[in-house]
């Protein structure tokens, strides 16, 4: 199957037929079951999908799949470096259990995808950021409790750390006290950060930072200081350039996007 360049995350629900088909692609893609189920394979290794059941797949992995009966699954594509997800999530293809709270949330995106889909395309892409930083949070949130979230080796349980980052959000980033917090000296800590998360802890953070605050604009209560300052911000002008460096809009814009 060809596809078109992916840049941003999106979410979609698909339906999967009974005839076996395949495909591969170059970002990473979750497959959150919702409805009824589907089979899928990814490098030989074969697992049902249903409710409360999710896929993992890595960019690159071919991956077979067949629904079974009428199904309906939430779809995740998540190009590398799109949203603030540790790379190790996605160090290999498998099948895993997703938490009461994680299939709520699935539910609550499905209710709302095909009208948040819908509409001008500035909305349409408010819409899959804030969905697919929602479902970001929760999946990582959910490696915390499943085998495989600390690589075999590696030492460094990315799902820990990413919740160290976003419990101390509004606070400036003292490395030192992180790589203490995870029993590592800093240049270990430093080099061990990289190997699972992709990028420099600043970095990493910063795109936290964003990510986060995109589902805080949602909520008309919150003045765009108040955001800036809870999530590390100096002030809401420093946050205003970053968003708009990296989503294109400054956030008032972002957040009067109409439904």
């Amino acid at each position: 199957m060809s596809h078109t360049a992916v840049t941003a995350p999106s979410v979609s629900l698909r339906r999967f037929g009974a005839i076996e088909a395949s495909d591969v692609h170059d970002f990473h893609q979750v497959v959150l079951g919702l409805d009824g189920a589907m089979v899928m394979a990814v490098n030989g290794v074969a697992q049902q999908i249903d409710a409360g059941s999710a896929w993992l797949v890595p960019a690159g992995a071919r991956h077979d799949y067949a629904g079974i009966g009428e199904n309906r699954q939430l779809v995740l594509d998540l190009p590398a470096t799109s949203l603030a997800v540790p790379e190790r999530l996605f160090d290999r293809a498998r099948a895993v259990t997703v938490d009461a709270s994680l299939v709520q949330l699935v539910h609550r995106i499905a209710a709302h995808t095909i009208a948040g889909a819908q509409g001008d395309d500035l909305a349409s892409r408010r819409f899959h950021w804030d969905a697919a930083a929602r479902l970001g949070a929760a999946l990582v949130a959910d490696a915390g409790t499943a085998a495989g979230a600390q690589a075999a080796g590696a030492g460094l349980d990315f799902a820990r750390i990413d919740r160290w980052l976003r419990a101390h959000l509004s606070e400036p980033l003292r490395i030192a006290d992180l790589a203490a917090h995870c029993g590592f000296g800093m240049r270990r800590f430093h080099q061990l950060f990289i190997e699972a998360f992709g990028e420099t802890p600043h970095r990493y953070l910063q795109r936290l930072r964003l990510d986060t605050s995109i589902t805080l604009l949602a909520d008309p209560r919150r003045s765009l200081t108040e955001i800036a300052l809870e999530i590390g911000f100096g002030d809401q002008s420093a946050y205003t350039h970053a968003f708009t460096r990296r989503f294109g809009l400054a956030p008032g814009q972002w957040r009067a996007l109409r439904h």
